[in-house]
């Protein structure tokens, strides 16, 4: 699958999830073999007015390398001055959010709102695609709601005004992410458009990627929700396309190995009192199932060391 001038080793990409896809969580999944990175949304206004918070957004390490960074806003000049500002940084593709339902994003008329103005949208992505040299992605979603569906409109404003892909998910903003995505919506873009397309919605396993890419013709298969506690969606992906057949699930041993290492990333690169705290959603999710979750997920959340970590998973994975 290419991408402007970058061609990727796979199509499955990362989801791009603010709280989620940090760096040491990114380098995990591309052990796995992600074929791209999606990097947390970054704002525009933030990156202008210097805010001390977007620097460890901002953090890229070689090892992750092909990496999409994202930003998001409503202002063409903003967004395009700020691009080109950080151009330099080690970032292959520069992706535009107009698919987040967070309230306080929209409100602004940024992420999905952005969907409701078409022009906006066509003033936006020209700006950037002159600004920067390297190529230029749109996340969309399927609409704003259910009375105004226009993924296929905006995705052709978008290539029109010189995208390099788009990625859609098959929900409306109204749904956030309620009920199923729609993966029609994916095909009828993927048919009105030449760039590439990459679908987003629902693929939890290697036999649903194939199932998108099968309705909807899609070029590429973005997974969000689906790798939350579960990096190996990747590799499953891969061995799946190699053979026809997927790898064994890891065992509780590997699980919680990939959890305390997880943890250890995270401290490094937040310090102890941030990275236990955002472990505590990743172990979470990593547990999901595993006989006793549910009780150990109320007692994750009062860990506030490693070494707590490790003996309360002791407890869990005999």
């Amino acid at each position: 699958m290419e991408i402007g001038n970058l061609e990727l080793e796979n199509p499955y990409i990362l989801a791009p999830m603010a709280g989620v896809t940090d760096l040491p969580f990114r380098l995990l999944c591309k052990e796995q073999g992600a074929g791209l990175l999606c990097m947390e949304m970054i704002s525009a206004k933030a990156l202008q007015y210097k805010n001390k918070n977007t620097k460890v957004l901002l953090a890229i390490h070689p090892q992750e390398y092909p990496v999409s960074l994202q930003l998001f806003g409503s202002d063409p000049k903003i967004i395009s001055e700020q691009a080109k500002r950080i151009e330099d940084l080690p970032f292959q593709i520069l992706d535009i959010n107009m698919g987040c339902p967070v309230p306080k994003v929209v409100k602004n008329g940024e992420g999905s709102a952005l969907m409701k103005n078409p022009k906006l949208v066509f003033e936006i992505v020209s700006q950037l695609v002159k600004a920067i040299e390297k190529p230029v992605t749109v996340k969309i979603r399927k609409g704003f709601d259910d009375d105004h569906i226009n993924a296929v409109e905006i995705a052709k404003i978008a290539e029109e005004a010189g995208a390099s892909a788009v990625a859609v998910h098959g929900r409306t903003r109204e749904q956030y992410y309620s009920g199923e995505a729609d993966w029609d919506i994916i095909r009828q873009v993927k048919e009105a458009v030449h760039i590439p397309v990459i679908g987003n919605g629902d693929v939890t396993s290697a036999e649903k990627a194939a199932k998108m890419r099968k309705i909807t013709g899609c070029d590429g298969v973005m997974i969000g929700r689906g790798v939350q506690g579960n990096p190996w969606i990747f590799r499953e992906l891969a061995e799946y396309d190699r053979t026809g057949t997927i790898p064994p699930r890891p065992t509780q041993e590997e699980i919680r190995n990939m959890m305390l290492r997880h943890a250890r990333m995270q401290l490094e690169f937040k310090g102890e009192y941030l990275g236990i705290r955002e472990m505590r959603k990743h172990v979470a999710w990593y547990v999901k199932g595993m006989k006793g979750a549910a009780k150990f997920r109320a007692q994750i959340n009062q860990v506030e060391s490693y070494e707590e970590l490790e003996e309360l998973l002791k407890m869990l994975i005999k």
